[in-house]
């Protein structure tokens, strides 16, 4: 349950991502890194969060396939 005095849209939107399992992470990254990335995923058109669980499944199977 979100803190203070959630409207129903917050609690709607945070019993959906505990539904389909999302959650939140935070990650510390230099700033240079952060905006050429953003910069690289607005000229292609993909979100952010596409391109980084791309990129995470992506690596996952050459870990899983090389052990």
């Amino acid at each position: 349950m979100p803190k203070g005095s959630p409207n129903a849209q917050t609690i709607a939107t945070e019993k959906y991502q505990k539904k389909v399992g999302y959650i939140s992470k935070s990650y510390k990254l230099k700033r240079e890194l952060v905006e050429q990335f953003e910069d690289a995923c607005m000229r292609a058109d993909v979100s952010q969060a596409g391109k980084i669980s791309e990129l995470m499944k992506s690596f996952i199977e050459e870990v899983n396939t090389t052990k």
